[in-house]
């Protein structure tokens, strides 16, 4: 059934949004356009200059105008904010929306002006989903959660060139250390960089590092042995090079000044969630994630910005599209396409985040014990057979579920078999209906 706007007899505005500049276009409430799409700069003379042409319309109208635009990342937030607070009515358009409709003419049209038309027809006639919030808070938390998974990115980049540098001068090295930049072999790395300054180095002196890991006197006697043999075979293979052992020594430096920014930043992060600032809701649903097993502090502080306002999840299907984890069809006519993949047109974020928990939710703990018994058994025996990303996309929809349900019912997770939840589901149904 088609479904026209609530809007269709109002004054709109449509904006297109831009860095420095934007175009308004403003629709009567029979349709017709006021006056032709205008530009406007992002300054207070730009601001001032839309207000004084939306004074117009409404004393020609009698009623207040509704605005509509794209989300542009962060461009349209300070326009965002400048119309809510002088009480106008202003919502924001997935570009995935828009962009599906301005391009719906023949004739190839595009332009600032007509981008801004067709927002305003889209909010007029159209009944679309739109985002009428935006608590700054939270959208400050979501960058600075961003920020901190882009210096964790960068600072992954230079592990990889450290570990592909060695590979060529100190080959054999991450045999003897599987983890590069752990902290034992990070500070030998830092004085001897290269084969040749492991094998003129005093014993003792490397001794005394490899026993910073407290795993006692024999392990770090075991492990010089291993690394003098590494670094003697080394020297006579590998690539021989004072610039090289620059390289290495750049690459640490770097590695650890972006472990310093990223340790810093995930302090302030947590500072800011535990400030006055963020709304107790925000501190509780923290609380109610992290019950599940896999779930860390900052997956769920990434989980919960990326989402923003809950209210708008009415279904765990609604949250499903929105981590970009459905289905995307692929049919016509007789044909049905067999390669069914994820739309990944959600957050990239926080399917990331959600990955990570459907990875940790498979795995048992050191002392044998599974992080979450019944996913495991999910994946084991539900999933017997299936492709492992396969299978691992389906454990992401269930953790979806319990995303949902944790944070709706506002109850901590608990682990229960599937037979079991099952039966008490019936037996509340039954109490309910007698």
């Amino acid at each position: 059934m088609f479904v026209l706007s609530k809007y269709l007899n109002h004054i709109i505005v449509g904006i297109d949004v831009a860095s420095e500049f934007s175009f308004a276009a403003i629709l009567c409430p029979d349709g017709n356009q006021f006056r032709k799409p205008f530009k406007f700069a992002h300054s207070v003379d730009g601001f001032n200059y839309l207000i004084e042409q939306i004074k117009k319309a409404e004393e020609e109208f009698a009623m207040k105008p509704v605005f509509f635009m794209e989300s542009t990342g962060v461009y349209h937030l300070t326009l965002f904010h400048f119309l809510k607070d002088n009480d106008f009515e202003t919502l924001v358009i997935n570009p995935l929306v828009t962009n599906s409709i301005k391009n719906k003419n023949i004739r190839k049209v595009k332009n600032d002006r007509n981008d801004a038309l067709s927002i305003a027809k889209l909010g007029k006639y159209e009944d679309i989903k739109v985002s009428s919030d935006s608590d700054l808070n939270i959208f400050t938390l979501k960058l600075l959660v961003r920020d901190y998974y882009k210096l964790i990115d960068t600072r992954t980049s230079f592990k990889k060139k450290l570990s592909s540098t060695l590979s060529i001068t100190f080959c054999g090295y991450q045999k003897v250390f599987a983890n590069t930049c752990g902290h034992v072999s990070f500070n030998i790395l830092k004085r001897y960089p290269s084969p040749q300054a492991v094998i003129s180095a005093p014993k003792q002196e490397i001794i005394d590092i490899l026993r910073l890991s407290r795993k006692g006197l024999s392990w770090a006697e075991s492990k010089y042995q291993k690394l003098l043999e590494c670094a003697r075979n080394a020297s006579f293979i590998g690539l021989s090079s004072p610039r090289l052992s620059l390289s290495v020594n750049s690459s640490l430096t770097l590695y650890e000044s972006i472990e310093l920014q990223a340790d810093k930043l995930l302090t302030e992060i947590k500072e800011f969630t535990d400030s006055a600032d963020m709304p107790q809701v925000l501190r509780d649903n923290i609380k109610l994630l992290t019950s599940i097993p896999g779930v860390g502090y900052i997956t769920a502080v990434t989980i919960l910005a990326e989402l923003g306002n809950l209210d708008r999840f009415l279904t765990p299907k609604q949250l499903v599209a929105f981590f970009g984890v459905d289905p995307a069809a692929n049919e016509s006519g007789n044909f049905k396409g067999d390669k069914i993949k994820m739309s990944k047109r959600g957050t990239r974020l926080g399917r990331r985040a959600l990955y990570s928990v459907a990875l940790a939710s498979i795995r048992s703990k050191s002392n044998g014990e599974a992080m979450n018994p019944v996913l495991l058994k999910y994946y084991n025996e539900n999933l017997k057979g299936k492709k492992s990303k396969v299978a691992l996309v389906a454990v992401m929809h269930k953790l979806i579920k319990y995303i949902f349900a944790v944070l709706k019912k506002k109850q901590e997770y608990q682990i229960r078999d599937p037979k079991l939840h099952q039966q008490m589901f019936l037996r509340n149904n039954n109490r309910l209906a007698s």
